[in-house]
């Protein structure tokens, strides 16, 4: 009751100014609304690559978004819906006067945004696919207010185009958010372009193995799950990794990379040295990591659309599927969802990696051939040909329809 009651009079406000700013001339501007920040990035150095014409804005939620863009001259970087009222307020007028809205989140803001005839909102989701449900069809929306359910659904109205880089998510965001087809715009993910650069690549594993000798000389396996609610303060760990240590040390190393979300740990590279190494405090970005693993290791995150790209064996750890079923809804029947083994407990998992074969490597293929249809490289420079020219470029479309 009380937080509706704060939303209530943060909106109202919010609508007040917006609209007061709204009188103002529109400018050739993009701002972005960035919580996670991958993939406006890759927006914006393509925007920078090509030269654009546009006025760039970053309104950054949180610290970690705010200090990807640290590096950039020539940007406004802001800091949005934090205790900095000035530039709150600044940043209402950016989002009352810009061309494009780029956001890559749910805000609550859009409710009462009314923009311009000519303006278009973007929405930029921070994942590829999907296997937990989100939007309209989250399973926690029964115990939320009437009018939290209102405020949901005029934010999804103002999706004038929703970013895919399959039909499969664009069936699952038209569900999600209430959206007709004509809201998808089929460009593929901007920050799955990293996927595809090979010389980055080389560079990347070349530093970490010099960092790490132990990627070298063993085969590697990231674990990373996703978090659950209540461990958001602090994790517990299921992966019997002294088990994982006695059965597969003599082959294997485990990179761990926990959720951001997730406040404190263990210290698992102490408590297991030179078999586990903790990389969720790293400076290396998920990506990153993905490129020195030879086998991964979550639930129900969406890292496995992008690490199918690598076409890479993959091993679901769903030692909580049913509890997790009944908490956050599932798209689909798990096991149809995921390209490789779901298994229960950490016997399972030796039993898999000892096991595994190059089947596994088909089964991946087809799951990207699914999820990153219209993904080939050229996500970023799709986007920013549509921004500019309001069109998805020709080849793009030739590739689509194969």
């Amino acid at each position: 009751m009380i937080r509706e009651l704060f939303i209530t009079i943060y909106l109202t406000v919010f609508k007040l100014l917006f609209n007061l700013f709204k009188l103002l001339p529109l400018q050739h501007k993009v701002t972005f609304v960035v919580s996670f920040g991958d993939n406006s990035k890759y927006v914006y150095e393509e925007m920078r690559r090509q030269q654009t014409s546009f006025d760039i804005v970053f309104l950054c939620k949180g610290q970690s978004s705010q200090d990807l863009f640290q590096q950039y001259e020539n940007i406004k970087l802001l800091s949005f819906e934090s205790n900095n009222l000035l530039e709150n307020i600044i940043s209402i007028y950016h989002l009352a006067t810009s061309q494009y809205i780029i956001v890559d989140n749910y805000y609550g803001f859009l409710s009462v945004t009314d923009f311009k005839e000519n303006v278009e909102c973007i929405q930029l989701w921070h994942a590829a696919g999907a296997i937990k449900k989100f939007g309209l069809e989250d399973q926690s929306n029964g115990s939320r207010s009437e009018r939290a359910q209102n405020r949901f659904l005029k934010v999804y109205e103002k999706f004038d185009k929703v970013v895919v880089g399959s039909d499969a998510m664009a069936g699952i965001f038209m569900k999600a958010f209430n959206l007709p087809p004509e809201n998808i715009l089929r460009t593929g993910i901007p920050r799955t372009d990293f996927f595809f650069d090979s010389q980055q690549h080389q560079a990347i594993i070349s530093k970490l193995e010099s960092e790490n000798k132990a990627l070298k000389n063993k085969k590697t396996i990231l674990y990373a799950p996703t978090y659950r609610d209540k461990e958001l303060q602090q994790f517990k760990m299921e992966l019997d990794l002294a088990k994982m240590q006695k059965e597969l040390g003599e082959e294997y190393i485990v990179l761990l990379r926990l959720h951001p979300a997730i406040k404190k740990s263990e210290d698992y590279s102490k408590m297991f040295p030179g078999f586990v190494f903790d990389y969720s405090s790293s400076h290396y970005h998920i990506n990153e990591l993905l490129l020195v693993s030879d086998l991964l290791i979550t639930d129900y995150s969406s890292i496995p659309y992008e690490y199918s790209l690598l076409n890479k064996p993959m091993i679901f750890f769903a030692y909580d599927l049913n509890e997790y079923m009944k908490d956050r809804g599932l798209w689909d029947d798990y096991d149809n969802m995921v390209p490789g083994p779901v298994v229960k407990d950490t016997d399972g998992i030796v039993r898999q990696i000892k096991s595994m074969n190059s089947s596994w490597n088909n089964e991946v293929k087809e799951f990207s051939m699914k999820w990153n249809k219209y993904i080939f490289g050229q996500s970023s420079r799709n986007l920013i040909q549509y921004l500019v020219l309001q069109e998805v470029p020709v080849e793009h479309e030739k590739r689509r329809a194969l």
